[in-house]
């Protein structure tokens, strides 16, 4: 309990100074609590400061000082500047002092400054008010509040009603404890049999509270694009010293620059100067100043003169090295020095140098400053091979790797060395920052020698990690692209700080020693090590140590800490200080002891941790409002409210509150992290630890969530998605399903099978993101991984787990996690089986598995085999011998890829359950057998015996299809009236069928045609005789079996030239009908897409499928069909017999956004599909929302479209196997689908989907047969692009 004379102590103390100076003193912590901190905060200061203080004890007028033994006296510490106001902290651990008494001395001027004629005195608080109630746990909370519902009678509560109850329950039980009953007295009186609830199920508890409330934010203000051209500048802002140094020697040809401030600014210029390679190095000091310099041949770390003839003016050789005198550079914008040292075109590693000005050598931090010769001129080859071909920064791996003998001596070389290279790599972008942080986490993986030989002091070693993350912070404010890999590197490598920050930690652990009488053996030893080296190894140790307290001395408490965190005895012993012995304390001392290591445990985390949430909060915390008031404004009131109760109830059982506290406090935070001033790297970890919070409280409360109540999962859905989008770099798809989540959130309707395939649909697109975003860090960090991994001698395991790892540390993997549990629930409402079944064929076969179907599309199987495939790209043509592709991935039903699976009766059918797929992975070169159970797959085991070689489960390849050789008629171009089929293919014939017997509100756009021959024909022409000869010399190779030519004649084909004839042709033709000729300059490009069409007639997948159907490949002829491209709001395609069904009385239908090449193709996710019968087209029943990724959008263009005499064949449709091209390509658009009418209003897509579905039916009358159809919808207009017969 706390006195009322407690109470009434002041936290916060102002003073009004002279000159305009204010002074603020902030005290938190009690004296009884052992943690007391008083911060002093001068502002409006021009000069430096110095507080002259000492402690009192109560009843003792004397000044103390802090020390093992307290003695009479006082300190002096001068004020450090922080952003705008200068501060000095002081941390007091003894129960026995009273008060803090100083005055300030002017530290240029011999002047006191005094509280009139007197001393300043704080007096400090013996208990702290704000901290003394112990957390109330969430649970008894939730019985208070549902005690309280019952006695008002159940009524029915808002969401808002049930949160004020909860947060009276809450002040009820606060007062309570006020009042002095303890905790366990009012758990006890909260459960008593005769006030006891029976409880039937979790939900009754929280008798709806807490409830779980439909999350909505404005999520789009957080949208981040990656903008690919920024990738490789230099984005941190140049100082003016900077600026003056460019506009005096130009800016022009600058390869590199690098910036230092070491009392004076030092500007370093990477040049290129007729063809020669200079360093120029610039200083803004006066005086006298000599350049002290040698070159590096082999490695960074050489030092050796340099050859005589390329010595800069005013230089002299001396032992080892040159000394060159800085020159004066006047301007009228300033004046400053300068060595121009011309390298000439020498392969040299780099440059090192020191300076000598005014009686001393100013150095980088204790090192010598590098200048590394990388990267090198960008129009350079080498250059491009070394950095972007492999997707890694060589040069600076290969430095990493040669500076790792100086970064093992200990974690402060390893820092400073960290801050040069990512200030000398700032011009490599976003890969250099991957290099930093490879080699980070190889460090705090302890893949890397942390000391070696070297006693450092923690305070140097704090030191050097406040001016790493201090510049890491700055980058992460100035480039918006590399704030994802910035808040890795932080999370790796620990805050840090000046000042007393690491001090503290060699004196507090004294302190403790002499408290609790354990001044030798292992405390004394760790105590040396502590002096010698400090670590994150001493969180884990510190740890260790309080749970062997907490468990009763338990000496196995002790070493099962350390091993799960790997610190075994040898790695203890393996210390430049070993610790070699086990703890051994006074049983007395439990309680001191517990407390002391545990407030010792928070400063270890505050220098070493970069994501512990209690020491992030504690930093920004301290003086109540120092930090967060500072940075807010008015935001910060609702910001600490969150982080209070987040303190309270970071250990909760119910996860709820707390989970939504986490994410609202990240959400306040996220205005101010990249432009928050003076402690913006404080935030910056707060914000880091809160991330890492939400991830490991998401997962400890897994095993609580029910999964059959949709309301919960929502609700935890929503919190780690907006989560994910405030960390996220270039998060527009996840933005965009986090809108379409709320959207889904808020219109659920229990057990309704529409609402589940909508929710689906999304998590189905999440899981899309989720992977593309793992396989885009595989892509992006694997190959330094393994570069940097050799180098460095990392264990093989280490490197090849090093992404995998990563992915699963983010908050990524936890949803993924959520996602899986939840979906068997959605498709069990939606009446969804474990299969969605493309093409329905039983089929009997060995199983093989394989990561892309695409990488086996040549191979032909001997033996009939069902390919289990993880990724399905669209492009790839199933191989020969393959009875059935079962997959994870999603193509569409209409997909070309899907379309030929059933044409040749092979199973192909997607798995929604990955146990299922796991185990079939493991029965890899059994048989089994696939049969059809109404739309699922039952799968069973049978004897190999019963399939041999020729067994009849092989897919029967079509016999007597034959297709004869087209001739050119005389015509380069023809419009649609005088299509033939001895002109054009299918596609273009039947386009003429159709215009002038559809409707006219079904539109037929525009065709005209380059017809049969027109390829052979221009072949032949004289200006392409050297084209004809190296394809003829091609094909034979082709003939003979070698499948690689088959691109270097698609690569000829688009070296051939247009004869004027057929340009004349086209161009009259075109503008004959009607259809806008691309001019000019536009020709270049419609005669390249031409080609392109043309040389699709020998892209792999076509030549093996015709292959597979024993076509003649010589026979095969490409006419061209040219139509306007329409730029419509969705693409359709219709089947006009249901294809999974077989139903003849339905017509099947699959819709996009944007062009339909999205959905052909099969790019990821799936089309939007409906169901719709021909004797009632007004009730189109929706079978799949959409879960594209992205939509082709183009402005208007043309089209050049395949048409083959080798499709649409009798038992054999070819369906997708050659090109269209759009002459100018489409921009890819990622899809917002929140607000999109197709997905969520009702009466919209009836109207639209009934009119589509007409179409087909009208179509297929035509006909007489089920039909294939393409289309467009534009401003409510249907366009029918293309109909063939349904295969």
């Amino acid at each position: 309990m706390a006195t009322s004379e407690d109470k009434q102590i002041p936290r916060v103390h102002n003073f009004e100074l002279v000159e305009g100076m204010k002074l603020q003193i902030n005290v938190s912590g009690s004296s009884i609590g052992r943690n007391v901190r008083v911060q002093f905060q001068l502002r409006n200061c021009a000069r430096t400061w110095i507080l002259h203080w000492g402690f009192l004890y109560r009843g003792n007028t004397n000044w103390f000082i802090p020390a093992e033994h307290p003695k009479q006296g006082a300190l002096q510490t001068p004020f450090v500047k922080s952003g705008e106001i200068y501060l000095v902290t002081v941390e007091l651990r003894d129960p026995k002092i009273h008060a803090i008494e100083f005055v300030l001395k002017d530290g240029s001027h011999d002047r006191w400054l005094r509280l009139n004629h007197g001393n300043f005195r704080i007096e400090i608080p013996e208990i702290d008010t704000n901290t003394c109630l112990q957390p109330i746990p969430m649970d008894l909370i939730e019985l208070r509040a549902y005690q309280n519902w019952e006695r008002r009678g159940r009524p029915n509560n808002s969401p808002q009603q049930q949160q004020k109850d909860y947060n009276d329950a809450l002040k009820e039980l606060q007062l309570q404890l006020s009042n002095g009953i303890s905790l366990k007295d009012l758990q006890s009186s909260h459960m008593t049999a005769s006030t006891k609830p029976v409880f039937k199920n979790k939900e009754q508890i929280r008798y709806g509270v807490p409830s779980y409330p439909c999350r909505r934010h404005d999520v789009e203000k957080w949208l981040q694009k990656n903008y690919k051209g920024h990738v490789k500048t230099t984005t941190l802002p140049s100082s003016s010293f900077v600026a003056l140094v460019e506009n005096s020697l130009g800016a022009d040809n600058v390869i590199s620059r690098q910036s230092y401030h070491m009392g004076h600014e030092i500007v370093v210029l990477s040049k290129i100067i007729s063809s020669d390679y200079h360093i120029l190095v610039a200083v803004n000091m006066k005086g006298a100043a000599i350049l002290h310099w040698g070159v590096s041949k082999c490695s960074p770390g050489e030092w050796l003169s340099p050859p005589p003839d390329m010595l800069p003016e005013k230089s002299k050789m001396v032992a080892g090295a040159c000394q060159t005198y800085f020159t004066d550079i006047a301007t009228a914008r300033g004046s400053f020095q300068m060595v121009d040292i011309n390298l000439q075109k020498r392969k040299f590693v780099g440059i090192q140098f020191v300076i000598w000005s005014g009686g001393s050598w100013i150095k980088n931090n204790g090192e010598n400053f590098f200048v590394g010769l990388h990267p090198m001129d960008p129009k350079d080859k080498n250059f491009v091979s070394k950095v972007d071909g492999d997707n890694k920064v060589k040069w600076l791996l290969d430095e990493i790797s040669c500076r790792e003998k100086d970064a093992e001596r200990s974690l402060m070389h390893r820092f400073n060395i960290a801050a040069e290279l990512t200030e000398r790599c700032k011009g490599e972008g976003e890969l250099g920052l991957v290099a930093i942080m490879v080699w980070m986490r190889f460090m705090a993986c302890r893949h890397l020698t942390w000391n070696k030989n070297y006693n450092v002091k923690p305070r140097e070693i704090s030191e050097a990690q406040d001016r790493f993350t201090n510049l890491l912070q700055k980058i992460y404010s100035s480039q918006p692209n590399d704030r994802e890999i910035v808040r890795l590197i932080m999370a790796f490598v620990g805050r840090g700080g000046q000042g007393d920050v690491g001090q503290r930690i060699r004196d507090e652990i004294l302190v403790i020693q002499r408290n609790n009488d354990c001044k030798t053996g292992m405390m004394e030893e760790w105590h040396q090590k502590l002096h010698n080296n400090t670590s994150p190894d001493d969180i884990i140790i510190c740890e260790a140590l309080l749970n062997y307290i907490r468990c009763g001395f338990k000496i196995d408490a002790y070493w099962q800490t350390l091993n799960c965190h790997g610190l075994s005895k040898q790695k203890l012993s393996s210390y430049d200080r070993p610790i070699v012995s086990e703890p051994r304390f006074r049983a007395d001392a439990k309680e001191s002891l517990t407390r002391d290591l545990t407030m010792y445990l928070k400063t270890l985390k505050a220098v070493h941790s970069g994501a512990d949430l209690e020491s992030a909060i504690e930093t920004c915390y301290k003086g109540h409002n120092s930090v967060i008031s500072d940075s807010f404004g008015s935001l910060s009131s609702k910001l600490r409210e969150c982080l209070t109760f987040i303190k309270a109830h970071i250990h909760d059982e119910s996860i709820n509150q707390l989970m939504e506290k986490l994410v609202d406090s990240r959400i306040e935070l996220h205005p101010v992290l990249g432009t928050a001033r003076g402690r913006a790297k404080d935030l910056l970890f707060l914000d880091i630890s809160l991330a890492s919070a939400i991830k490991t409280t998401m997962e400890r409360g897994l095993k609580d969530l029910n999964f059959s109540h949709p309301p919960e999962i929502m609700f935890f859905i929503s919190l780690l998605l907006e989560s994910l989008c405030l960390s996220v770099v270039n998060n527009e798809d996840l933005i965009y399903c986090t809108k379409d989540w709320y959207r889904v959130s808020e219109s659920y309707i229990t057990n309704d099978a529409q609402w589940a395939l909508q929710a689906k649909a999304i998590l189905d697109r999440l899981q899309l993101v989720l992977a593309e975003r793992s396989q885009t860090y595989q892509k992006k960090f694997q190959p330094s991984v393994k570069y940097l991994g050799c180098l460095l001698g990392v264990e093989k395991y280490a490197i090849d787990n090093f992404t995998e790892e990563l992915v699963r540390a983010q908050s990524e993997a936890v949803l993924s996690i959520l996602i899986n549990r939840f979906e068997p629930v959605l498709r069990k409402v939606a009446n969804l089986g474990c299969w969605q079944v493309i093409s329905p064929v039983e089929v009997c076969g060995f199983i093989t598995s394989v990561n892309e179907l695409i990488t086996l599309q040549n191979k032909v199987y001997r033996r009939p085999t069902i390919i289990i495939a993880s990724r399905i790209t669209g492009e790839e043509e199933i191989p020969v011998g393959v009875v059935a592709v079962l997959t994870p991935d999603m193509p569409d039903v209409l997909s070309h890829i899907s379309i030929r699976a059933r044409n040749n009766k092979v199973c192909f059918a997607t798995c929604f359950d990955q146990n299922i797929l796991r185990n079939l992975r493991l029965k890899e070169g059994k048989a089994v057998s696939i049969r059809l159970k109404s739309t699922n797959l039952i799968i069973g085991d049978i004897s190999s015996s019963n399939l041999s070689l020729s067994s009849s489960a092989l897919p029967s390849i079509p016999r007597g299809i034959t297709f004869k050789r087209k001739i050119f008629l005389g015509k380069y171009a023809v419009s649609v009236e005088d299509f033939t089929p001895d002109m054009v293919g299918a596609k273009s014939c039947n386009i003429k069928f159709l215009r002038g017997r559809v409707p006219s509100w079904i539109k037929i756009p525009t065709s005209v045609a380059i017809p049969f021959g027109a390829f052979e024909t221009v072949l032949s022409e004289n200006i392409n005789k050297d084209i004809a000869n190296k394809i003829s010399r091609l094909y034979k190779f082709i003939n003979g079996g070698d499948l690689s030519k088959l691109q270097e004649i698609q690569e000829a084909v688009l070296q051939m030239s247009a004869p004027l004839s057929l340009i004349y042709e086209l161009k009259n033709k075109m503008r004959s009908s009607g259809m806008p000729w691309p001019g000019d300059e536009g020709w270049n490009l419609a005669w390249r897409s031409i080609k392109k069409v043309w040389a699709s007639k020998w892209n792999e997948r076509a030549f093996i499928s015709c292959r597979k159907a024993n076509l003649n490949h010589d026979n095969l002829c490409m006419a061209v069909l040219i139509q306007e491209t329409i730029s419509g709001d969705y693409a359709f395609v219709i089947h006009t017999k249901n294809p999974l069904s077989g139903d003849n009385s339905e017509i099947y239908t699959e819709i996009v956004k944007g062009l339909g090449e999205t959905l052909v193709g099969a790019y990821p996710g799936r089309a939007m599909s409906f169901v719709t019968k021909k004797n009632n087209l007004k009730s189109p029943i929706v079978t799949c929302y959409p879960s594209k990724l992205i939509g082709l959008y183009g402005k208007p263009s043309i089209i050049f479209r395949s048409d083959s005499n080798g499709e649409d064949l009798e038992k054999y449709a070819g369906a997708g196997l050659y090109d269209s091209v759009i002459m100018n390509d489409p921009e890819k658009v990622v899809l917002d689908y929140s607000r999109d009418p197709m997905v969520g209003d009702k009466s919209f897509q009836t109207s639209v989907f009934s009119k589509i579905a007409e179409t087909g039916k009208i179509i297929e009358s035509l006909y007489g047969y089920p039909q294939d159809i393409e289309g467009v919808l534009k401003d409510g207009l249907i366009y029918v692009v293309q109909a063939r017969p349904q295969m």
